[in-house]
């Protein structure tokens, strides 16, 4: 029974999203929308097709900002979140600046990221860090503080060191929730890159974006969100994959539920 609602959970989304595919394409096809205005999905997935060969460097470009943003901000917030959860005065100094600083649309900062460095592949790593660091080390210290203190306050009865309680007590307790935060930080890591694409540059997804709309080919437009979305739900998948390998025992609770 229960195995049967999990596939009818799974099968109706992608379902609704088919009808709202096939009501796009009739509408398009029934009013003639022309193309430089909504191409219909039909025109997306030939173009998409049409361009992969030619727009490659500007995925692999857009990747690799992503990417190496992303495992920077991976190393920053590992860091920052060790220390605050070791040094209470560091905690109460910069987590209300962390909390401040997502107030602050990125769109805002990039600009200022290409004046100091230039138009070249910093600023966007940069964008990408500023994107992902937030939710990883929000998430990491949810699950440091999330720790059982009875387990901590044994280890210290028996001698532990700091690290020893944080190796064996503090880190696969809060594993879980770090990988939370990593799966919500790749998916925003493509869109930091694109969006510093976009302020300037000669190579990468945003850059072709903008290039596309400024020649009204919307198609082109929609054919690279295309390829935003796969690469978000790759990474998105990958980290999945990884947390069901690294974290065996939430894997045997999902097991359980289901």
């Amino acid at each position: 029974m229960k195995k049967h609602i999990n596939i009818e959970n799974k099968l109706i989304p992608i379902f609704f999203q088919l009808v709202i595919l096939f009501i796009w394409q009739i509408a398009i096809d029934k009013w003639k929308v022309p193309q430089y205005i909504l191409p219909s999905p039909k025109d997306i997935i030939i173009t998409l097709v049409n361009i992969l060969p030619s727009i490659t460097k500007h995925i692999y470009a857009t990747l690799c900002e992503a990417l190496i943003g992303f495992t920077i901000s991976i190393l920053l917030a590992l860091i920052l979140a060790i220390l605050m959860d070791n040094v209470k005065l560091i905690k109460k100094c910069v987590y209300p600046i962390l909390v401040v600083s997502q107030t602050i649309p990125i769109i805002a900062l990039a600009p200022l990221f290409v004046i100091w460095f230039g138009f070249g592949t910093l600023p966007k790593i940069i964008v990408v860090v500023l994107v992902c660091f937030f939710p990883i080390v929000i998430s990491l210290m949810d699950g440091l503080e999330s720790v059982d203190t009875d387990m901590v306050n044994l280890l210290k009865t028996m001698g532990a060191s700091k690290f020893k309680i944080f190796t064996m007590v503090k880190l696969p307790a809060s594993t879980v929730n770090f990988f939370s935060g990593l799966r919500i930080a790749a998916t925003y890591s493509i869109m930091g890159a694109v969006i510093g694409e976009w302020l300037g540059g000669d190579k990468g997804l945003g850059v072709y974006m903008i290039r596309a709309k400024n020649s009204y080919a919307l198609d082109k437009v929609f054919a690279v969100i295309i390829i935003i979305v796969l690469l978000s739900m790759g990474l998105f998948g990958l980290l999945y994959l990884l947390q069901y390998f690294f974290t065996p025992w939430s894997r045997n609770k999902a097991d359980k539920k289901n």
